[in-house]
């Protein structure tokens, strides 16, 4: 866990008004990107049976929060949520969207094993959208006109905010620079993932880095890591900007065009696993019963902190921190949601 607190950092905004800011944001951006990719909000669930595969897996290794239920076989489990990649697409074909036609929802998770920091929380509250393409869609080219939409949504989200909030609003830069994960191990070979990341976004300020999961071919390990069931590794990646106030980088998106039969056998092998092939939704994607979409999450905390120039995720987020963190933002009066 680190937690780092700029220098003479004094937030503008009172908690309240700092809530007030939230719901005005989150309304705005919702809106926005409702309009921008034509997509219809709908409910989502907060847990899924672990036996359908509907579950996001992350990394592979982060531990779902999981339970069982009364009225359900004492063999199956309930997990909790880390995204909804899996479902949003087979909410698609069960609620009829047709061809360019699609849907956000709010999601709301808990990684329990997520690590800590002035941008994680357990707690992961985000827009997830999906989207129908078609095949010959699947390309760079939708990806990169679609990423276009969503930082158009954001820059006249921001346009907004900083009328209300004039003296409380982060600017951000006016466009967004596209960049492969090897073409920045070229660049920088000699540096890790995330430093990279930190050097391309304080020269670019907003910068999408493209191809995350598969492996590089310097170093013979991915860019980060990417569950293998639903970004195409060639067709997926991150939307980034600089924050100036932490120095730092700061992810607002994750999104990629979804895999097809074949990049799902494909990096399923590569993955190792195999026997999720096997899963209810595997299934249906194999067969060719499930459509070709476009999708990703978009964080409704992370946007809030961003825009409003705030110093940790807990300043627009209530959720669960250890006693160390609390006492370091008391101590620089910092009060957290």
């Amino acid at each position: 866990m680190e937690l780092i607190l700029p220098k003479d950092y004094h937030p503008t905004l009172t908690v309240r008004d700092t809530e007030a800011a939230i719901v005005f944001i989150r309304e705005t951006f919702q809106d926005k990107l409702a309009s921008i990719l034509g997509v219809q909000r709908m409910s989502a669930p907060m847990f899924v049976e672990k036996s359908t595969g509907l579950n996001d897996n992350l990394n592979g290794v982060e531990r779902p929060v999981a339970f069982d239920m009364k009225a359900m076989p004492k063999d199956d489990t309930i997990e909790v949520v880390h995204s909804l990649a899996k479902w949003k697409r087979l909410a698609l074909k069960r609620y009829g969207f047709g061809m360019h036609e699609g849907l956000y929802t709010n999601m709301n998770a808990i990684r329990r094993d997520e690590d800590l920091d002035n941008f994680h929380s357990i707690y992961v509250d985000q827009w997830d959208w999906e989207k129908i393409i078609r095949k010959e869609e699947r390309n760079t080219d939708t990806l990169e006109i679609t990423v276009n939409k969503i930082f158009k949504a954001i820059k006249e989200t921001e346009k907004l905010v900083s009328a209300r909030y004039p003296g409380s609003t982060y600017r951000l830069g006016d466009h967004v620079s596209f960049i492969t994960t090897q073409e920045l191990e070229d660049r920088w070979p000699d540096l890790s993932p995330e430093e990279r990341e930190n050097k391309i976004a304080k020269e670019e300020k907003a910068v999408f880095i493209m191809k995350i999961g598969d492996k590089l071919k310097r170093s013979g390990k991915p860019h980060d890591g990417r569950a293998p069931d639903y970004d195409d590794w060639q067709l997926n990646g991150d939307l980034i900007f600089w924050y100036e106030p932490l120095q730092s980088k700061l992810e607002i998106s994750s999104m990629g065009i979804r895999v097809s039969e074949e990049s799902l056998r494909e990096q399923l092998k590569k993955a190792h696993c195999e026997e999720r092939a096997k899963l209810p939704f595997h299934q249906m994607l194999l067969k060719g019963e499930l459509p070709y979409t476009i999708g990703g999450g978009i964080g409704q905390s992370r946007l809030c902190m961003l825009l409003l120039g705030k110093a940790h995720i807990g300043e627009v987020q209530a959720s669960i921190w250890p006693k160390d963190m609390v006492k370091k933002c008391e101590a620089d009066d910092i009060r957290l949601l």
